[in-house]
């Protein structure tokens, strides 16, 4: 392991955390921004100077009953106003729990695209970082999406708006696209032997599992008891340190194109073995993409939960995905890399159709576990898969098809939680999930496709040309055997 590896792994955990600790932050600070702004507007209706001779209600804080009082003229002048009661009000539920009305309902639809925005910039800005990596180099690219990410920590730090919010979260898909792109092609060019690669993205999946890890508890836990503002600090200085890091192992200064001009990004988005991987990473995470926005808000619904809680409640599948990556990425080289994502994507669908059978926080560690590890056997098994395939049948150039990779979870994150939000809206959390958990096992077979994908003709002649140890023995009908190879040498009879 070279120090480029270690700096790769420590960039996706750090690109991941910066991307994860909003999750469980944003739906409870809109919600709370929101809710003060309802309450604000009834408050300023419901003033006493409301015209005289006419009807106004009170809202009885006994029985949520609304009572009509006809005020005349009369009355209003010649009688001074009685001041209104004071009611004690009644101390807040220790789970802030907020009503299940049609504020909550919208904030899925929110949430759902305040998440999406990343991934939709992230989906447009991929196809020009991947021919871009194979022309300067991989260092460049990832140590400018570090200082994107960087800005975009410090904008979710001090804004206090639904705009400014969404710009921060769209900054972040610039910053994740450089920093995935190049991070995973330096893997795969510096890993040429496909069970080193396969090992090699399989630790730096764990490590961007690492980040899902510590984010979104670290994130609910610091809103919980600090405040928003604390968190993205706190991050915005271990991002300096990655960011010294990166000067000090990677050299970003230097440009250090690849040797050979890479197979065109059109091309490789014609093969079908690229799109059949390609859509099992996307169908995968396209999972936990809607389950991200859509869980704390359906908990908040029907649950109650603390603040601390929403984040919280993924931390099975991180701790699952972290596990599922390691395990894999070992074990899929050895029991077939399709057959790993086909079990993978089967035990996405069941879990995730399982969530909404929880009935509290504790019901949903099997099924969160469930997802995190299945899509761990997906990404474990589907990245290698990606570089071996331009290996077998395209050009030794990685920038582009690790392009593709990102876009295929990009678009699993972009469509996800901006469908899954209106989804959710419409027909219920419990559909949402059953939708995407069908669509999962429905994929699922499309895998075995991919057991013995068919090698380039000519990508397999300078293979079979570069290995001196390979040789073809045929034989003739008169008993005459010929050794074929490097060494073209006729044996005599037997």
């Amino acid at each position: 392991m070279n120090l480029s590896f270690f700096e790769v792994l420590n960039e996706e955990a750090f690109e991941r955390y910066r991307t994860q600790c909003p999750l469980p932050i944003i739906p409870s600070y809109l919600y709370s921004v929101d809710d003060e702004a309802a309450q604000s507007v009834q408050n300023h209706s419901m003033s006493p100077l409301s015209p005289s001779g006419t009807f106004q209600s009170i809202v009885s804080l006994y029985d949520n009953t609304t009572h009509l009082t006809g005020l005349s003229p009369q009355m209003s002048t010649a009688s001074p106003m009685t001041p209104a009661p004071t009611s004690v009000t009644p101390p807040q539920n220790k789970s802030d729990c907020p009503k299940a009305d049609d504020q909550l309902l919208n904030e899925n639809v929110k949430v759902g695209l305040l998440f999406a925005s990343k991934a939709t910039v992230q989906l447009i800005t991929n196809p020009f970082i991947g021919p871009l990596t194979n022309r300067i180099g991989y260092q460049i690219p990832m140590f400018a999406g570090f200082c994107i990410m960087f800005v975009s920590t410090l904008m979710f730090a001090f804004s206090s708006s639904y705009t400014l919010l969404f710009l921060a979260r769209s900054l972040q898909g610039v910053g994740s696209s450089c920093s995935s792109v190049a991070g995973m092609g330096m893997l795969a060019s510096v890993y040429s032997d496909d069970e080193e690669r396969g090992n090699a993205i399989g630790i730096a999946l764990g490590g961007l599992a690492m980040g899902v890890l510590v984010g979104p508890p670290f994130g609910s836990v610091m809103y919980e008891f600090v405040g928003k503002t604390a968190p993205f600090l706190i991050l915005a200085v271990l991002a300096v340190l990655d960011g010294a890091l990166q000067l000090f192992v990677l050299q970003p200064s230097k440009v250090e194109p690849e040797s050979q001009k890479g197979t065109s990004l059109i091309t490789l988005m014609k093969d079908p073995y690229i799109l059949i991987a390609a859509g099992s990473i996307c169908f995968a995470n396209m999972a936990i993409a809607m389950l991200e926005p859509a869980l704390p808000i359906w908990m908040m619904e029907t649950m109650c939960p603390r603040k601390w809680q929403l984040g919280v409640a993924f931390v099975p599948a991180s701790i699952s995905y972290l596990i599922g990556t390691n395990i894999f990425a070992v074990l899929a080289h050895k029991m077939g890399r399709w057959l790993c994502s086909l079990i993978g994507m089967l035990l996405v669908g069941i879990s995730i159709i399982c969530v909404p059978l929880a009935k509290d926080i504790y019901g949903l560690i099997v099924p969160n576990f469930g997802v995190g590890f299945a899509i761990g056997m997906v990404d474990s098994s589907m990245m290698p898969i990606m570089g071996y395939l331009v290996d077998l049948r395209h050009v030794s150039v990685y920038g582009s098809v690790y392009a593709i990779a990102d876009v295929a979870f990009c678009m699993g994150f972009a469509f996800g939680p901006s469908a899954g939000g209106v989804i959710a809206r419409s027909i219920g959390f419990p559909w949402l999930m059953t939708i995407i958990g069908v669509v999962d096992i429905l994929f699922a077979p499309l895998c075995f496709l991919l057991r013995n994908p068919p090698a380039n003709e000519e990508k397999m002649a300078i293979l079979m040309d570069s290995s001196c140890s390979m040789k073809t023995r045929s034989y003739s009908t008169q008993g005459s055997s010929y050794q074929m190879g490097d060494d073209f040498d006729p044996e005599s009879p037997e």
